[in-house]
């Protein structure tokens, strides 16, 4: 009864016409950053995080989340069309999508990425629903050492999933922890590295670092490469839905793809790019046919982009239940949910129902949106992709300046922006990752009132961590992910030069 009540409760507040629409909104300017290629959910919740200050904590949360998990439906678009990805997820989708449009196949492969996506959706929100509340009470037994130990298990697995090399990884992390000691000191009250800026006292502000590192660094690369014209399939897409045959095939994909995106969604670092490539991996491995792969087979679609959605739910895993973010776009939405004075974690279920069941609600809701969206809207978005990015870009710049302006009226709020897309910028050209630079500013100021609460416990002894099981277990598992694939690269490199020999 009490599961039918909370699911209850969550319609309840998402059918409220200010949270339906704002789903809505979410969901439709998803779509859009995932159609147009160069922005990416992440750069667009950083421009968008200042209108959300605006909103209630729940309409806030559905917001963002809608234009999360609607990037990864719009994605798919260029994919099919332009062999372009509009989304960093959507990679994979190019491989057979777009093989499939130049057949003439353009119809059932939107088709299939837009039903794969729907059922994908939907089932990682179940399965949100259902692990959530229990892993929640498991951590309600966490104390002060537990939740220090957990935050460095959390940083080191994001650098050991990074994308580029571990030591580039957590020079970023360690960044962004010196950028969150910038202000008053908790407990003495003095002022740190503030330079006597009486804006910085408060500390650097989560939205213009993100904002300049993920929005107008993007729009600085996009303008140095000057994307080159591709030519986009403008014939009549005919034949929308999948034969009988397609059906068949493409349904157990998805739901393979749904379960791998789901469960790699849920590890720190994982999230939506990782789930659509092993996705695509493991539908290739067990085919029947794996050398067609590659030339428009419909599984190749229907594997990945249930994957990259399905992802999505998995990642607000250990969001909630936690307070770890799972991925960039987690630890945004993490700094978001902060600033309206709700800090995510073992309480937040039991706390803030009326928000966690409505975020469950309005995403059931938002998948249904998506589809509608998706399927009859698709000439609109072809004709998107024809706005030249010497318009759309300006605009981006514009919308930044004023949407970080009009947080605190502050001018110190802009040049952190224009300092934090510099660096953004330089960080891309060097492959250097901004997430564990995020990551770590957010959890920063947690980290650091956990560690000092741990010590003062202990009298300043550190053997507080080892002495509680779960903390123990915590320390030893990120000392074995932080030094394993360093020992492992020398034993590759020894062979290597014995080979050589």
């Amino acid at each position: 009864m009490d599961f039918l009540h909370s699911i209850s409760l969550g319609f309840q507040v998402a059918f409220q016409p200010m949270n339906f629409f704002l789903a809505f909104v979410g969901c439709l300017v998803g779509t859009l950053v995932g159609v147009l290629p160069g922005l990416g959910p992440a750069a667009a919740i950083s421009l968008l995080l200042p209108a959300s200050f605006y909103l209630s904590p729940v309409g806030a949360i559905i917001l963002l989340a809608g234009i999360y998990y609607g990037a990864m439906y719009g994605g798919s678009t260029t994919s099919v069309l332009v062999n372009i990805p509009g989304e960093a997820a959507s990679v994979v989708t190019c491989f057979d999508g777009y093989q499939m449009a130049k057949q003439g196949r353009a119809g059932p492969a939107l088709a299939v990425s837009a039903i794969g996506s729907f059922i994908a959706g939907t089932l990682s929100v179940l399965g949100l629903m259902f692990l959530a509340p229990p892993l929640a009470k498991v951590a309600l037994k966490f104390g002060s050492p537990e939740y220090t130990s957990l935050m460095i298990l959390g940083f080191v697995i994001l650098t050991f999933l990074a994308k580029t090399s571990m030591p580039k990884a957590l020079i970023m992390a360690a960044f962004g922890l010196f950028l969150s000691t910038i202000g008053l000191d908790a407990v003495s009250g003095d002022t740190r590295f503030t330079f006597s800026i009486i804006e910085l006292m408060d500390g650097v502000g989560l939205v213009p670092v993100v904002m300049g590192l993920f929005g107008i660094s993007e729009v600085l690369l996009n303008l140095e490469e000057m994307y080159a014209k591709k030519e986009i399939l403008v014939a009549k897409i005919s034949n929308l839905f999948p034969t009988r045959k397609d059906w068949r095939k493409f349904i157990p994909a998805s739901l393979r793809g749904t379960v791998v995106g789901f469960f790699l969604g849920i590890l720190p670092g994982g999230g939506a790019i990782l789930s659509s490539f092993v996705s695509y991996a493991v539908e290739k491995r067990i085919s029947k046919y794996p050398d067609k792969f590659g030339t428009g087979v419909i599984e190749g679609v229907a594997s990945p982009e249930s994957a990259n959605n399905s992802a999505t739910g998995g990642a607000f895993i250990p969001l909630v239940t936690l307070g770890i973010p799972a991925n960039v776009v987690m630890a945004i939405l993490l700094g978001a949910l902060m600033i309206h004075g709700i800090t995510p974690g073992p309480m937040l279920i039991s706390e803030q129902p009326n928000l966690f069941w409505g975020l469950i609600a309005s995403m059931y809701i938002g998948n249904l949106m998506l589809l509608v969206l998706n399927l009859p809207l698709i000439g609109i978005w072809v004709q998107l992709l024809r706005v030249p990015y010497n318009i759309l870009f300006p605009l981006i710049i514009l919308f930044c300046l004023v949407g970080v302006y009009s947080i605190n009226n502050s001018i110190v709020d802009i040049l952190i922006m224009i300092v934090f897309s510099v660096i953004g910028y330089l960080m891309k050209k060097t492959d250097y990752e901004g997430a564990p630079l995020v990551l770590a500013l957010v959890l920063g100021g947690m980290f650091e009132n956990s560690l000092r609460q741990s010590l003062i416990m202990s009298d300043g002894s550190l053997t507080i961590f080892f002495s509680r099981p779960i903390s123990c277990g915590f320390i030893l598992t990120a000392i074995v992910l932080l030094f394993v694939p360093l020992i492992f690269k020398r034993r590759v490199l020894a062979v290597g030069m014995e080979k050589e020999d």
